[in-house]
Parts: C-alpha cells; structure tokens; sequence
C-alpha cells in the first residue's frame, strides 16, 4: 500500500470539511481512492435519503453502478445487510454464498466474484455503507479492511460536520439535495458519452476535470444549460402583407336591387260567348284591335292597309268574324 498516496486521500477528505462543500464530488474521490489504496477491481455507495431509503451516488465504475442499483431494485445484497444491521459484511466466494442468489448471480454475470460491505457512521447512526469488490475467490487482507474502515469514517465525519452548529434538517437538506444532484450528472455522463463516442466512466472523468479545472461545483456544470446545446433564435416573424382591396364590379354585371314584378300570363280565349259582355248589351265598352294582336284560336281575321292623305300616316285595320 502507497503511504503517501494514503496521506493525501486523508488529507483530500479533511479537506473537503468546509461550508458548502461539493457532496458528489467528494463521495466519488473516497470510491475511486478505496479502488487504487485497497487494490480492489471497484467500489459503489450507497447513501439514506432523509426517509431512511437507501440510494446509489457513487461508484468507480459503471459496472459497479449497475450492481449497486440491482442491489437496490431486488431488496438483497451484502450493502444492504451493512446498512441495516450497521456492521461490516463479508463474502469471499459469492457463487457459494446462500444468503443472495439474485445478487450473486448478477454480480458474476459482472465480474466480481467477492464483496466486502463497510457501513459509514457515527455511533449508532449510520447514514451510508461502502461496498468493495473484487474479481478472484478469496478474504480480504485485515488491513485492506481496516484503511477502508478508515476511510469511510473519515467520509461520514466530514458529511456530519457542521452537525453541532446547525439543526438536523440541514444535513436531510444536504443529503437530499445530493441525491437530486446525482440524476442530472448522470444525465450529463450519458449525453457526453453519445455526443464523444465515449463510455460513461470517461465521460464522468472528463466532467469532473472541467468542473474542478474552472472551480465549479460538479452539479453545476451538469446542468442541462451547460451540457446541452442552446437553441437558435427563432427567425423573426414576417409583417403580414396589406390586403389589396377588391375592385367593384362593373356597373352593367351589379345587380338591381329593386325587386321584379312576374309577369302575369295572358288569358288565352276560349271561343266561349261572353255572359258579361250578353248582360251589358250596348253598353259594354267595345276595344279596338291593333295591328299586332296575336290571332285568337277560332276566328277568323282579316287585316286591311291604308294611309290617311291628311297627314301621310299608315293604318292598319283588323276584322274579326265569328267562325
């Protein structure tokens, strides 16, 4: 084991004791820490939400994560037997171990074939738990788990430490507002890793690069206005055209607004003596047929031309003569 590399992970960790510190961040350091101190193939955590349930926010690798939240979803695994009873569990061979069949069956599907579980609290309240995994069969070292009981101590001391000076909810607050933080960057992670073509554990690194290279906060940076495209301006809306009045029409194609009368039909005769005209006798009021009457069905009419010598004007005289 590096002592040096060991004196500046406790010293990264104590360092991180500040207001208002980057939560995320720091949990990620102790998981990728513990993989390179305690010479294990990966490391997840776990942490309580302020209702007591547990919640994956960090892991070194992505294969880790997916344990982790199988874990979870299947309600059985050696981190949840440590957070629970609040003690250190071990397995050295999962493939033999009863306890969880779902679990280990999944973690070799994954790689690991052993797991060492180390809770994180302080006294009797325990807020999270460690898990260490390893590829091969076998127990792990006394003193690999004693640095790594360490180091979780160190973690769950820093998280607490402004518990005496402020009430409890602010740590529920601090812890709720890391799980709220974890959604967005791994949202983040996924949008780097299919824009670059990466995987997901270097698009995390090259997130926590940028955010420590311009002194921001991890959460920060993964919003989605920082890793998202902003959209382009909508192109102003064009005036609308002025109507063109519609020009009147002609004065001949306008209709005439005052209203026709039908013509009444004409009564056609039906040769039938008139019993009104027999009443009247002479007084009846006789017509002077003009040059243009029709001829009527059933008589018989004889047109005769002349000129008055006075005044050179044509007549026409019609005479009608019963059949």
């Amino acid at each position: 084991m590096d002592g040096q590399l060991l004196s500046e992970t406790f010293v990264e960790l104590t360092d991180t004791m500040v207001a208002d510190f980057d939560i995320i961040d720091f949990l990620h350091v102790l998981t990728s820490r513990s993989v390179e101190l305690l010479d294990v193939s990966a490391a997840g955590l776990l942490l309580a939400d302020p209702r007591g349930e547990l919640r994956v926010v960090a892991a070194s690798s992505e294969a880790a994560r997916l344990l982790e939240l199988f874990q979870l979803q299947s309600d059985q695994g050696p981190c949840l037997d440590c957070f629970r009873s609040g003690q250190p569990v071990a397995c050295i061979d999962l493939s033999a171990d009863p306890r969880w069949p779902q679990f280990a069956r999944q973690a070799g599907q994954a790689g690991f074939s052993a797991v060492q579980a180390l809770p994180m609290r302080l006294r009797d309240q325990v807020i999270s738990a460690l898990n260490l995994f390893r590829g091969t069969v076998g127990a792990f070292d006394p003193e690999v788990v004693h640095v790594g009981q360490a180091l979780a101590d160190v973690a769950t001391i820093s998280l607490l430490h402004d518990r005496s000076m402020r009430r409890t909810d602010t740590l529920n607050e601090q812890l709720q507002t890391a799980l709220n933080s974890r959604v967005v960057i791994e949202q983040a992670k996924g949008k780097l890793a299919e824009r670059l073509g990466i995987d997901v554990n270097q698009a995390f690194t090259l997130l926590r690069d940028q955010a420590r290279n311009r002194n921001h906060r991890l959460s920060d940076l993964a919003q989605p206005s920082s890793t998202a495209p902003r959209p382009s301006p909508a192109p102003p809306a064009a005036a609308p055209e002025p109507a063109t009045p519609t020009p009147a029409p002609p004065a001949q194609d306008r209709p005439d607004p005052r209203p026709r009368l039908k013509a009444r039909p004409r009564r056609r005769s039906t040769g039938r003596p008139n019993r009104h005209a027999e009443l009247l006798g002479p007084h009846r009021r006789r017509r002077t047929p003009r040059a243009s009457a029709q001829r009527q069905p059933g008589r018989r009419g004889i047109a005769r031309d002349s000129r008055d010598p006075a005044s050179g004007k044509r007549k026409v005289r019609l005479f009608l003569a019963s059949p």
